[in-house]
């Protein structure tokens, strides 16, 4: 495997929101105060609506902030150029498009187009494949691939993006959404060992709340236009996950310990989760 090079110094606070807001039609969004540091894994939550992808633009520096302040790396992120942000910071928003005809290594091979020099670039490409369960869908068009294989090879472009770099952030709209139930499981665990082995933060929006709870060391709730919430991921937090969708949730673990949630029905009590 190709031996990671380290390019940047250790920085604990990665990114801080500090009373951000900013305004969409007649919807208002924050403020949003949000610190974050290198390595954590977090899942935005909400519901459909809420503001998540709001959020996550003001994070990618898509939308600029109407008031307050953003900094990366402790510097104001407007401040970073996009070259710079580009080695730092990789995004995958919902429903990526790229230009038909592309062969999928040369859509792998955007993450990197900011390096000049960049001689492992086969080799980055086949093993970031690989990471995202794609290498076999190498040397294919883009557009012959169905929703799902495109997902693996957006996912695979993230991983090439800061395949060499060191307590970087990745933001993701929900990355798991075209994809069968087995490939989920194996994508959220090849991004975890991603990120882990390069201490790279990770905000994901999920829609599946057992994935957030199992895969994400801390929850952002987000509903209309607010963060309600700010917690661990763990069983404290389902009574919060409750009054986010209002529903009732039902608790049990599985044979590995992890704790699953089940939506009830309206007027069923939800019994304690442990």
């Amino acid at each position: 495997m190709l031996t990671t090079t380290i390019h940047q110094e250790e920085h604990k606070q990665l990114l801080q929101l500090d009373a951000v807001s900013t305004r969409l039609g007649k919807q208002a969004f924050g403020p949003f105060t949000i610190h974050i540091q290198s390595a954590e894994k977090i899942a935005i939550l909400g519901p459909s609506g809420a503001g998540k992808s709001t959020l996550l633009k003001l994070m990618s520096r898509e939308l600029s902030a109407a008031e307050g302040h953003i900094r990366f790396q402790s510097r104001p992120l407007a401040s970073w150029s996009l070259q710079e942000l580009s080695r730092l910071r990789a995004v995958l928003p919902q429903g990526s498009d790229v230009a038909f005809a592309l062969e999928t290594d040369l859509v792998i091979s955007l993450g990197r187009v900011s390096r000049t020099h960049d001689r492992e670039l086969p080799q980055i490409v086949r093993e970031a494949a690989s990471m995202a369960h794609a290498d076999h869908l190498l040397k294919r068009r883009f557009d012959s691939l169905s929703g799902g294989e495109q997902a693996r090879i957006q996912l695979a472009r993230i991983f090439a993006q800061l395949w060499d770099q060191k307590n970087g952030l990745i933001l993701v709209d929900e990355p798991l959404a075209a994809l069968d139930p087995g490939l989920q499981f194996d994508l959220l665990d090849s991004l975890e060992d991603y990120a882990t082995q390069r201490q790279h933060a990770v905000i994901a929006i999920l829609h599946d709340i057992n994935h957030a709870l199992q895969a994400f060391d801390r929850l952002l709730l987000i509903k209309n236009g607010q963060l309600t919430d700010d917690l661990p991921s763990n069983a404290d937090a389902v009574p919060a996950l409750e009054a986010l969708y209002d529903i009732a949730l039902s608790c049990l673990r599985n044979a590995e310990g992890d704790l699953l949630v089940t939506p009830l029905r309206a007027s069923t009590r939800a019994r304690k989760c442990a």
